[in-house]
C-alpha cells in the first residue's frame, strides 16, 4: 500500500494517529487539505500537546468530527507555543505563564 502524502503545519510533521485519523475519511482528508498551513498546525499542536494517551485519542476524533462540521481550527486553546517565526501573543504568554507554579 501506498503512503499518501499529506500536508503538515509550519513547526509541526502530521503524527501518525491524525494522519490514519485523515485518510479513514475522504471528507476530512479533502478539508484538512483546504486548511491554511497554520491552521493545520494549530490542530497537530493542539492534538500532541496533551498529557494522556486517552486525551490525544480524543483531540484526533475531535479533530475530524470538527473539519467535518467546516470548523477550520479548535476552538478555545491558546495557539502553538512551538512555533520560532513568530513572539507567542500577550494573551498566549499571560495564560501559559498563569499556569506556572509560583516561587516561593
Amino acid at each position: 500500500m501506498a503512503v499518501k502524502e499529506i500536508s503538515g503545519g509550519v513547526a509541526h510533521e502530521l503524527p501518525s494517529d491524525l494522519y490514519k485519523a485523515l485518510v479513514s475519511d475522504k471528507t476530512a482528508l479533502e478539508r484538512w487539505e483546504d486548511l491554511t498551513p497554520l491552521a493545520r498546525n494549530e490542530w497537530i499542536c493542539w492534538t500532541i500537546t496533551v498529557k494522556k494517551s486517552e486525551t490525544r485519542k480524543l483531540h484526533v476524533e475531535r479533530t475530524i468530527t470538527e473539519l467535518l462540521e467546516g470548523i477550520r481550527r479548535p476552538c478555545c486553546w491558546v495557539g502553538c507555543i512551538h512555533r520560532t517565526d513568530k513572539a507567542p501573543s500577550p494573551w498566549t504568554q499571560k495564560a501559559l505563564i498563569d499556569k506556572l507554579p509560583r516561587a516561593k
